[in-house]
């Protein structure tokens, strides 16, 4: 397990590492030279099953995006468990898994089942003695200690911010890497989070969502060491497609959409035809 995340984590600079949800979407944000990419659950499920991030994807779904994006791409990868898939043996197996399937860290919640995103009304959490077993088991089954475990709380909607501070602080007890109080609602808030906790913070960054939005100089300001912005790449590429087969429908062409279409070719180089046609040039007098 390289430690390439563990260092990134621990630099002075804020780590900005935007929400994937497919290659398509994790090669170009790989081609821009972003030091480390996040696997969205809302935008997996949304565009591996058509569902809403409520519960509905289980872990053989979502390891096995890990394992793709993985494979495809070279910033480490930092992956969403959700609730660990069930109790404390499904959190060892999630745990196992993605650590197996190639990512460097893993998020894991304290929501009951079946969980929500984060950014919606009526989420619900567990004891939080139950989800510090489930941060002890998570320690206890990764193989390398360069394998982050980040716990999550979503606490604050429902039970206040007081209470989401004091489950943050049982779970760095309980051996969490990171911390990400989910859903700050000001930015005091924010710094109250930042004032209160030595080791590193997520601040999660959701267009429209119940946090602030902020930048990642804002950010660094307050005292965050990563920031993921989980919904940008899907919000922008289904408001790109909406247009692009909104003029295909009304006016028979897409020419006219209003959309900036990514190169034909360079989306091919992208993807690695060049190694394609590279190959068959090497071997072509083996097809004769």
């Amino acid at each position: 397990m390289s430690s390439q995340l563990k260092e990134l984590i621990q630099a002075p600079e804020l780590l900005v590492a935007p929400g994937v949800f497919d290659l398509i979407s994790a090669k170009v944000a790989q081609s821009h030279g972003f030091s480390a990419l996040y696997m969205t659950g809302y935008g997996t499920v949304a565009s591996h099953l058509g569902l809403p991030d409520a519960g509905l994807a289980g872990y053989r779904d979502m390891v096995d995006r890990v394992a793709h994006i993985s494979a495809r791409t070279t910033p480490p990868l930092i992956a969403d468990g959700d609730t660990g898939y069930g109790g404390l043996l499904n959190v060892q197996h999630t745990v196992a898994g993605y650590e197996r399937a190639g990512a460097q860290a893993i998020q894991l919640e304290d929501q009951e089942s079946p969980k929500k995103c984060g950014h919606m009304l009526g989420r619900r959490v567990v004891a939080a003695e139950e989800m510090v077993a489930k941060i002890r088991v998570a320690v206890d089954t990764r193989n390398s200690d360069d394998f982050l475990i980040i716990a999550r709380t979503d606490a604050r909607t429902t039970l206040g911010l007081d209470e989401a501070l004091r489950r943050a602080e049982a779970y760095a007890e309980a051996g969490a890497d990171i911390l990400f109080v989910e859903s700050p609602e000001s930015p005091d808030e924010m710094q109250t989070i930042a004032d209160r906790f030595d080791l590193p913070l997520v601040a999660n960054m959701v267009e429209e969502g119940r946090t602030p939005f902020m930048s990642a100089a804002e950010l660094q300001a307050i005292g965050f060491s990563l920031a993921i912005y989980p919904a940008s790449g899907f919000l922008s590429a289904a408001a790109a497609m909406d247009k692009a087969y909104g003029a295909l429908k009304t006016r028979g062409t897409t020419t006219d959409s209003g959309v900036d279409l990514y190169p034909f070719q360079g989306l091919g180089s992208l993807l690695g035809f060049d190694d394609v046609y590279a190959f068959e040039q090497k071997y072509a007098d083996l097809d004769d």
